[in-house]
């Protein structure tokens, strides 16, 4: 296959790599695989789980306890006989996963610190807990009365969202003192304050051996399965809390973590080393598989890279080493599956007889909507293909792909059945010269197979319009074979210009029928509020997917309803389907108001009030969370019932927003008039607003006078940057473009908005 005729790649492999590495780096530094890390352990811990080794004993406040001794806080004398009973059993060490930094009766007291002072064998903590939201820390040491005899030694824990503790410190300054925390005192393990290690859950937590206080104090718990071991005494009841979870087990309590800790430290040194090996490990693999073009080179390579980055780390944390992976695995599930997906469509982008780029190439070749579209067509290539001998196809295809490329050797073409051929072009090239230039080189034959075959070809040119590229390739062929009806060389087709009479008169019933179809929906522009850098709300746009002719531009069949006086059912279904999408996400604990568009003709509407009224009652959406946009510029009198329908639904709780300010008539009369509390600066200041100095004092004055008159502030039409970065700046309220996003389904808002808020709260 020649060059020329090969379909164009989407985008350069190394290109795919550079982007996915980035996006790599950033799935890593923010954490965005946490919750997939830990699932993922925890399934590995289930290859390698192995016993405790019963040298860290767990005793319980339980409900049993508390049940036979009282409830809970004891009296501390109960404490005293537990130290009492658990030395006198032969414990190595004591320690106290319970709050003593708070007095009681001082009778009470003074008999908890004899005890500690017999025993010599007491560790009490000092901690503090930090959870997903770091930064505060409550000390509580114990009372000095407890802490003369005793050991001190630290608690303290980092829990994530799910409540689960993954990293435990070696030690932790404490007010300038290094204070050790309770899994390394009970391994007899040192370490620098503020390191940490992460913790095994590959160690089995129902191994450890757990007795109840009440079995301690009552002597029912031979003194040989307390002798020398390290004792840690704890919650152990829903009653009282301190409940954590511990992966691959569930919901427990922090005796078990500590426990588990110790236990981790026992068994030797633990290392983490992070999630940037496991990306580069990724990465190395990303790259390998680039490399190669063939598949099935390629797929080996990705399919060993996941089962190394699956199977290698349980390897590892069975001998304590412990890797995070997805941000690795995140690199070569997305290389692998863009890599895939391009052969899957490749497969289906090539003419199998010709090898040169087919129809569904040309359909899928993005860059040519903004292209003009020639079609080519052979009329007697069946006929001739009937003709020759076999396997002569590729010869025919050679012969007018040759004369098709004469003065253009870089042209992509592309093939379809029964001799048709098509290419883009710059939509200003001068077409009829060249078209006439290629007809010429037609009326010459053709040899194939030894033989002089008349070749007898039509073009058809198609300058461009939003419509789909398959519309505008049959628009193209339609062309081709009217020229070739009419005796021309080529024919022009340009949907723009044409005037379709019968849809223009059919559009309005249609529009009607549409919406009853399903045919006409609601796409969600988001918007985004400066301070916060936060998507507060959306604009609900209407949209309409024909389907014959495909995307019916909105200016088109909205301006078309109102000039009619058919803008009511629209504006219905619009505010129906965005206020239910916008009480959804409401329910779902996350502000966001909609805003739809209000044609001014449907101020002499009288049962606009109740229908709206009724519509956020039925979706239990707060009124305050839609906002009514005026969308046409008409004049509004100052007595006139329109400004009396604004108040009513201002009355109502509804926002009102004075849309496209600074246009028609949106005048300082019209703001004064007008009991809005929102204004819409129009999208042609503000795009224009970074070069042009006048736009920018337009924008920047509108925006002190909105505020000065207590309104805020939406700027439309953001699509840079530096856009962005000047209204803020200027203090506006809120943005919406394509800086901020496109207008999208709701789903995919909403997914968008649930990111964001997992992001923000990371």
């Amino acid at each position: 296959m020649s060059k020329r005729s090969e379909p164009k790649p989407q985008s350069s492999p190394w290109k795919l790599l550079l982007w996915t590495a980035i996006a790599g780096l950033i799935f890593g530094l923010i954490g965005f695989g946490e919750v997939a890390e830990d699932w993922l352990r925890m399934f590995r811990n289930g290859f390698h789980k192995h016993n405790a080794s019963g040298q860290i004993v767990v005793v319980d406040i339980d409900d049993k306890a508390l049940r036979e001794i009282g409830n809970w806080p004891w009296p501390r004398h109960d404490d005293a006989k537990l130290v009492d009973a658990l030395s006198v059993a032969g414990a190595k060490r004591i320690a106290f996963d319970i709050n003593f930094s708070f007095p009681s009766d001082p009778a009470e007291d003074r008999a908890f610190a004899e005890s500690i002072a017999r025993s010599g064998k007491v560790t009490l903590f000092t901690r503090f807990k930090v959870g997903p939201t770091q930064g505060t820390q409550v000390n509580s040491p114990p009372l000095p009365a407890f802490a003369q005899h005793a050991q001190i030694g630290t608690t303290s824990v980092a829990y994530n969202w799910e409540n689960a503790v993954w990293t435990l410190p070696y030690a932790l300054d404490v007010n300038g003192r290094n204070v050790p925390s309770y899994a390394a005192l009970m391994a007899g393990v040192t370490g620098e304050p503020g390191t940490e290690f992460p913790v095994d859950y590959s160690i089995d937590v129902r191994s450890v051996p757990h007795f109840s206080a009440s079995d301690i104090l009552d002597g029912r718990v031979p003194s040989r399965m307390l002798a020398g071991k390290q004792v840690i005494v704890g919650v152990a009841s829903e009653v009282i809390g301190d409940a954590f979870f511990i992966p691959g087990y569930g919901r427990s309590f922090g005796v078990d973590v500590h426990a588990i800790g110790a236990e981790t430290l026992k068994s030797g040194t633990p290392i983490g080393i992070g999630w940037i090996p496991g990306l580069v490990f990724g990465l190395i693999a990303a790259a390998l598989a680039v490399r190669f073009d063939r598949n099935a080179a390629r797929y080996p390579i990705i399919a060993g890279a996941l089962a190394t980055l699956f199977v290698l780390p349980g390897f590892l944390e069975a001998h304590l080493v412990f890797a995070d992976v997805t941000p690795g695995l995140f690199v070569v599930l997305v290389v692998g599956s863009v890599l895939a997906w391009r052969a899957f469509r490749a497969r289906g982008l090539v003419n199998p007889d010709s090898n040169l780029a087919n129809l569904n190439a040309l359909r899928s070749n993005t860059a040519g909507k903004k292209k003009a579209l020639i079609a080519a067509r052979v009329l007697n290539y069946e006929e001739i293909l009937s003709t020759l001998p076999v396997n002569s196809e590729r010869q025919l295809t050679d012969q007018i792909v040759n004369r098709l490329s004469v003065g253009a050797p870089d042209r992509v073409l592309y093939q379809g059945d029964a001799g048709i051929f098509a290419w883009f072009e710059e939509p200003r090239a001068p077409f009829g010269h060249h078209l006439d230039a290629l007809y010429s080189l037609f009326r010459n034959p053709a040899t194939i197979a030894g033989l002089p075959v008349d070749l007898s070809i039509a073009f058809g040119v198609e300058l461009g319009s939003s419509r789909s590229l398959s519309n505008r390739l049959a628009s193209a062929l339609v062309a081709a074979d009217e020229a070739a009806h009419d005796g021309l060389k080529w024919k022009y087709h340009d949907p723009d210009t044409v005037q379709d009479a019968s849809w223009k008169l059919s559009m309005l019933s249609q529009l009607d029928d549409a919406i009853d179809k399903g045919q006409v929906w609601v796409a969600y522009q988001p918007k985004l509020e400066l301070r916060t850098r936060r998507i507060i709300g959306a604009e609900a746009l209407a949209r309409w997917t024909h389907p014959e002719k495909g995307p019916i531009a909105a200016s088109e069949f909205v301006a078309a309803a109102e000039q009619s006086d058919r803008i009511t059912k629209l504006t219905d279904f619009v505010l129906e389907t965005a206020v239910g999408a916008a009480a959804s996400i409401n329910r779902r604990g996350t502000p966001f108001d909609i805003a739809v568009n209000l044609s001014a003709r449907l101020l002499s509407d009288k049962g606009l009030i109740l229908r709206v009224s009724a519509l956020l009652a039925r979706h239990g959406l707060a009124p305050s969370r839609l906002t009514l946009e005026l969308t046409e510029t008409a004049a509004l009198t100052g007595s006139g019932e329109g400004l009396e329908m604004i108040a009513k639904l201002r009355e109502l709780g509804v926002g009102i927003s004075i849309d496209d300010y600074g246009t028609g008539l949106s005048t300082l009369e019209y703001l004064k008039k007008v009991p809005a509390n929102e204004i819409k600066i129009d999208q042609s200041f503000v795009k224009g607003m970074v070069e042009n100095r006048s736009d920018r004092l337009m924008v920047q004055s509108t925006i002190g006078l909105a505020h000065s008159l207590g309104r805020r502030v939406v700027a439309e039409g953001v699509e840079e940057h530096p856009t962005l970065d000047l209204l803020l700046e200027m203090e506006c309220d809120i943005v919406q473009g394509y800086a901020v996003g496109r207008p999208m389904s709701i789903e995919s808002l909403a997914r968008r908005i649930t990111t964001e808020r997992k992001r923000g709260a990371a």
